[in-house]
C-alpha cells in the first residue's frame, strides 16, 4: 500500500483544531510527512500538540525540528490561537493514535481502544483486536463479548472520535521488528519530541 500524504484522517477535532490542522497539514506534506493529529490542551496555560510521521511511521528529533522550523512562521502569520501557547511537535509513539484507514490496516491483529462520536447500538466505547478494515468500517473483536453474541463489531470510520493502540507485548515486538527492518541511521535522532514556546504577543 502506497504512502498517501493526504489520505483522509478519520478523527474528531474541534473547530480550532480543525482550523489548525488545515494550516499544519500542507507544511508537513511539503516536508514529506503525514499529519497524524492536532490537539489543543490546557497544559501550561495552552499547549498545541502536533503529531506527524514519515512513510515508515517514524518521526525523529531532526524531523521534529524541521517541521517546527517551517511551521512556526506560518503559525505566526495565521495566528490561530489568541493567547500564548506552548508548541509540542512529536512522533505518534508506539501506542499511537489510529486516524486513517491505513493505520488500522497496518495494525490488524493488535489491540485498540476506539471511541465513537455517537453511540452505535447503545455503545460508544470498544476495546479489542483489530480484525479487518475496508473503505467504510473497521472491525473490532471484543474479548469480553457475552456467550452467544457476535464478538465482532463493524464500526463506521466516519463515526470515530478517538482511537489508539493499546500497549502490549505483541505491539512492542512489532515495533522492535520494524526498527530492525528500517533502522535509524543516527542513534542521536531516536528522541522524538521537540518543544518550543509560541506567543501571539511576540508578533507585536
Amino acid at each position: 500500500m502506497g504512502f498517501d500524504l493526504k489520505e483522509k484522517r478519520y478523527i474528531k477535532e474541534t473547530g480550532l483544531e480543525a482550523r489548525i490542522a488545515a494550516i499544519v497539514e500542507p507544511v508537513a506534506n511539503d516536508l514529506g510527512f503525514a499529519l497524524v493529529r492536532v490537539k489543543v490542551t490546557p497544559e501550561n496555560g495552552a499547549t498545541l500538540q502536533i503529531m506527524a510521521e514519515d512513510e515508515n511511521g517514524r518521526f525523529t528529533i531532526n524531523d521534529c525540528e524541521a517541521l517546527s522550523k517551517d511551521l512556526s512562521p506560518v503559525l505566526d502569520v495565521e495566528d490561530p490561537i489568541d493567547r500564548e501557547y506552548h508548541l509540542e511537535v512529536s512522533s505518534p509513539g508506539i501506542d499511537r493514535p489510529l486516524v486513517r484507514r491505513r493505520d488500522f490496516e497496518t495494525y490488524i491483529g493488535h489491540e485498540a481502544k476506539v471511541e465513537l462520536a455517537d453511540a452505535l447500538e447503545g455503545r460508544k466505547r470498544f476495546r479489542g483486536l483489530i480484525q479487518a478494515v475496508d473503505d467504510e468500517t473497521v472491525t473490532i473483536r471484543l474479548p469480553d463479548a457475552p456467550t452467544g453474541t457476535d464478538p465482532d463489531h463493524r464500526l463506521p470510520l466516519t463515526m470515530l472520535a478517538e482511537a489508539k493502540l493499546v500497549m502490549t507485548d505483541a505491539l512492542m515486538e512489532k515495533a522492535r521488528k520494524d526498527q530492525e527492518l528500517n533502522p535509524i541511521d543516527d542513534e542521536d535522532t531516536e528522541v522524538v519530541e521537540y518543544e518550543e514556546d509560541e506567543s501571539s504577543e511576540e508578533l507585536n
